[in-house]
C-alpha cells in the first residue's frame, strides 16, 4: 500500500467518523431548537458562538490548522443555525399593533423566523401566550422619550408569564407621504401620540397641524387612503413601504437616541444559567416604616447592582405599590440565594420575573 492509499484510508474513516459526530451535533441542534422555541429566545446568540470559536480553536495543537478549524467551526456553526432557523419557522410571536407599527418591526427582528401576529392592545397579546394560542409575546416596557408601558408592567404582575429577554430597539421616526408630496405641500401630519410628541420640535418649525391615530401604522394607511398631498403620516419606513407612501425626510424624531425596549413573555421560566447576570423581579413590602429601604439594603448587601425600581399601584388597596426592579448579578449563586431568602422576609410577595445574560440592542 503506497503513501498516498494509506492517506487516502485514513480520511475514509476520519469522514465516518465526522459523520457520525456531525448527526449527533445536529440532533443536539434540534434539542436546543425546541429550548429556543419554548423559551422565547432568538437563534442567534453571538456571545456564545464567539465562546465555541475561542474555547474549541485551542484544542488544536498545530498553529498551521488552527485558522482552518476556526472555518471549518465557523461552518459547523451557520449550518446549525440554518436548522433551527428552519425547525423556528412558524412560531407564533404575538404584539400589540398592526402590521408595520414599530411592535411588529421588533417582533420580526426579534424573531426573524417567526409568524408575528397582531393583537388590538397589551393584554390580548399577553392572553394569547397564556392561552396557548402563541409561543411569546413581544411587548414595550420603557421608552427612552416617554418613559415606563405602565399597562404591560401590570400584565407582568398580575399574570402568570415570565420575561426570557430583554430587547432595545432604536426607534426612527419619518415623515411619510404620497409619492409627490414634499415638506412644503404638508400641512397636517397624522401619527400616535407618542410618535407626535417624539417629533414635537420637526413639528413647530415646520408648523403643522397634528391628528391623533390609534398607531403610527394606521396612520400611514390613513394617508395612503386620502392620496393627498397635504397631509403625511409620522412613523417607520416600513410603514411607509406596506402602504405605498414615500419617506419625505427622515429621523425627525426629536431625540437621537430615542429607543423602546421590549420584553419576550413566554409560559415557561427559562431556565438559569452562569451566564445570565441580569434579572427582573417584583415584589410588594410589608405595610410598615422602612420596608421599601429594607429591601433596597438588602439586594445592595449581597452586592447585587439595582438598574431600575419602578413602583405601580396594585389597585386592591388605596396606596398600596407593587415594584418592578431591574437588576445586575447571578441570582443563583449562593449570595443570590441568599439575597432572596432576606427579601422574602421584608416583602410579603416576591417573584423573579426573568433571568438573561445581558440586553441586546437591536438595530
Amino acid at each position: 500500500m503506497t503513501e498516498l492509499e494509506r492517506a487516502r484510508q485514513i480520511i475514509n474513516k476520519t469522514d465516518l467518523e465526522m459523520a457520525r459526530l456531525f448527526e449527533r451535533r445536529m440532533d443536539a441542534a434540534k434539542i436546543v431548537a425546541e429550548f429556543k422555541k419554548e423559551n422565547g429566545l432568538p437563534v442567534d446568540d453571538f456571545t456564545r458562538e464567539a465562546e465555541i470559536i475561542e474555547r474549541n480553536a485551542n484544542y488544536i495543537k498545530n498553529e498551521e490548522y488552527r485558522s482552518y478549524y476556526i472555518n471549518f467551526l465557523q461552518d459547523n456553526i451557520e449550518l446549525s443555525k440554518k436548522l433551527q432557523h428552519k425547525l423556528l419557522d412558524g412560531m407564533c410571536v404575538a404584539y400589540s399593533g398592526v402590521e408595520g407599527a414599530f411592535a411588529n418591526i421588533a417582533a420580526e427582528k426579534i424573531f426573524p423566523d417567526g409568524k408575528a401576529i397582531g393583537y388590538k392592545d397589551f393584554k390580548a397579546a399577553y392572553n394569547a401566550v397564556v392561552s396557548g394560542e402563541c409561543d411569546c409575546a413581544v411587548l414595550p416596557i420603557e421608552n427612552s422619550h416617554n418613559g415606563d408601558v405602565g399597562q404591560v408592567l401590570d400584565l407582568a404582575f398580575f399574570g402568570s408569564l415570565f420575561i426570557s429577554g430583554v430587547y432595545e430597539i432604536e426607534v426612527i421616526q419619518n415623515l411619510l407621504g404620497n409619492k409627490g408630496a414634499t415638506v412644503s405641500s404638508v400641512k397636517e401630519v397624522i401619527s400616535h401620540p407618542q410618535a407626535l410628541g417624539q417629533c414635537a420640535e420637526f413639528i413647530r418649525e415646520k408648523g403643522y397641524k397634528t391628528t391623533e391615530a390609534v398607531n403610527t401604522a394606521v396612520a400611514a394607511k390613513i394617508v395612503a387612503e386620502s392620496g393627498r398631498y397635504d397631509i403625511a403620516a409620522i412613523g417607520s419606513v416600513e410603514a411607509g413601504k406596506k402602504f405605498g407612501l414615500e419617506k419625505i425626510e427622515g429621523h425627525i424624531n426629536e431625540s437621537g437616541t430615542n429607543t423602546t425596549r421590549f420584553a419576550v413573555f413566554t409560559r415557561a421560566e427559562k431556565n438559569s444559567s452562569p451566564n445570565d447576570k441580569h434579572f427582573v423581579m417584583l415584589f410588594t413590602v410589608k405595610n410598615t416604616a422602612g420596608s421599601l429601604g429594607e429591601a433596597i439594603t438588602v439586594i445592595g448587601k449581597h452586592g447585587f447592582n439595582l438598574k431600575a425600581l419602578k413602583s405601580r399601584p396594585t389597585k386592591e388597596l388605596v396606596w398600596d405599590y407593587y415594584f418592578f426592579v431591574e437588576g445586575e448579578g447571578d441570582i443563583e449563586s449562593p449570595e443570590g440565594k441568599a439575597m432572596l431568602c432576606d427579601l422574602e422576609n421584608c416583602c410579603n410577595n416576591l417573584k423573579i420575573l426573568g433571568r438573561f445574560e445581558k440586553e441586546i440592542l437591536i438595530k
